[in-house]
């Protein structure tokens, strides 16, 4: 993947905003989290135990670790602190996205093909407003379901403009906890094959024959 890549996938733009006072927030913190090289992808603001704001977050390829989410949330809080967007006293809380995750830009969809996912749209189509299905791809800026939930008479498959939506989440079912498992595991052996290359580079550079120096001629 080029840098180039990267840094499009990095900002691909939210088609699903947050609203109200997580709106404010997410506009104060998606530019510092790009900086740390992460996305934004929902804001969650409770008032339970005292008030709570989670920021979810990850790397352009879908991971975040427990290193990234110290990291932000020490980049964040000061941050917070000055443009103070919440009047109340609040527990600021950073994490990944979670296996059922919430879905929001149009890579979400199409990485997610194949898995169940509950929607729920701000605009009705066809009178309803909520959806159950498996993803089928998008088409453009929608989405393509492929309905559960469709009653005699009503279209199974459907395509759901992604802006329209208010919220798109993945349903916790065995294969998506299976494919996750699989992905962590890949990450895991990939961080250690990444380590060994480091000691190995560091061992031949210790035992790297040095060059003399050359003074001068006399």
């Amino acid at each position: 993947m080029t840098e180039t890549h990267d840094a499009q996938t990095l900002h691909e733009p939210r088609l699903i905003q947050d609203s109200g006072i997580a709106a404010r927030v997410a506009n104060i913190v998606e530019p510092v989290l790009e900086g740390l090289g992460l996305r934004l992808v929902r804001v969650r603001v409770s008032p339970s135990g005292g008030g709570t704001v989670q920021i979810m977050a990850e790397r352009a390829d879908g991971t975040m670790s427990i290193d990234d989410c110290e990291l932000a949330s020490r980049t964040l809080s000061p941050v917070l602190d000055v443009a103070d967007p919440i009047e109340k006293a609040y527990r600021l809380e950073v994490s990944s996205p979670g296996i059922d995750r919430p879905l929001v830009r149009k890579s979400d969809f199409e990485r997610h093909v194949g898995h169940e996912v509950r929607i729920e749209m701000a605009v009705p189509i066809d009178g309803r407003k909520r959806f159950r299905g498996k993803l089928d791809g998008t088409e453009g800026d929608a989405a393509k379901l492929h309905r559960d939930d469709a009653s005699e008479g009503e279209a199974a498959d459907v395509v759901l403009p992604i802006e329209q939506m208010s919220e798109a989440k993945l349903v916790l079912t065995d294969d998506l906890v299976t494919e996750a498992l699989r992905k962590e595991k890949a990450a895991e052996r990939a961080m250690r094959e990444a380590r060994r290359q480091e000691r190995r580079e560091a061992r031949q550079a210790r035992h790297r024959p040095q060059r003399p120096a050359v003074n001068g001629g006399e």
